[in-house]
């Protein structure tokens, strides 16, 4: 089945590209505070890790909601003033941010599972995330250097993106007034 090209995105789409980049630029700053923070101040950075994972499986689920949405419904077609390298360039950036916003969270996962603390993943602070991987002090060790790289990876390719999007706002294309307003 071949999907139309929408004139628009949708306020779905919009909307949950708008919470992921929202949950993502809370995530990554989080992420530095709570492994930097002293065991003094055990119960923050219990607090900090357990909002940190919460984050991370809600842009996982989102994401995968966000590709269900895409699939269904396609997306607006590129702007057809755009070189055929951006068109390509914007795909290939488009596809390595929906690839790290669904690995990172999903590397994070396994960092946490096979950490050696054992210390449990509790979605939104009650629901309780089994670990399906046991502790691991080798892979825990490889898995979180990853889930740094990853999310490094992650919030670069995120801040070009908007850039990008904002020059092309100031040279009068419409490309983020259609992901704002649609």
């Amino acid at each position: 089945m071949v999907i139309e090209p929408q004139a628009s995105w949708s306020r779905l789409q919009r909307r949950l590209h708008w919470t992921m980049a929202a949950l993502v630029l809370l995530a990554a700053p989080m992420g530095v505070i709570m492994v930097g923070l002293p065991f003094r101040d055990l119960l923050l950075k219990f607090v900090l890790y357990q909002l940190h994972k919460t984050l991370g499986i809600a842009v996982f689920l989102l994401v995968l909601v966000q590709l269900s949405v895409h699939s269904w419904r396609g997306r607006p077609a590129w702007d057809s003033s755009l070189p055929a390298w951006q068109v390509r360039a914007a795909s290939a950036v488009h596809v390595t941010l929906f690839a790290l916003l669904a690995v990172t969270p999903f590397v994070g996962y396994l960092t946490a599972a096979t950490a050696p603390a054992k210390i449990p993943t509790l979605f939104l602070g009650v629901i309780p995330v089994p670990h399906l991987v046991g502790t691991d002090p080798v892979w825990f060790g490889v898995l979180r250097q990853v889930h740094l790289a990853l999310a490094g990876l992650l919030v670069l390719l995120a801040c070009g993106h908007a850039f990008i999007a904002v020059q092309h706002h100031r040279h009068g294309k419409a490309t983020l007034i259609r992901m704002l307003r649609g």
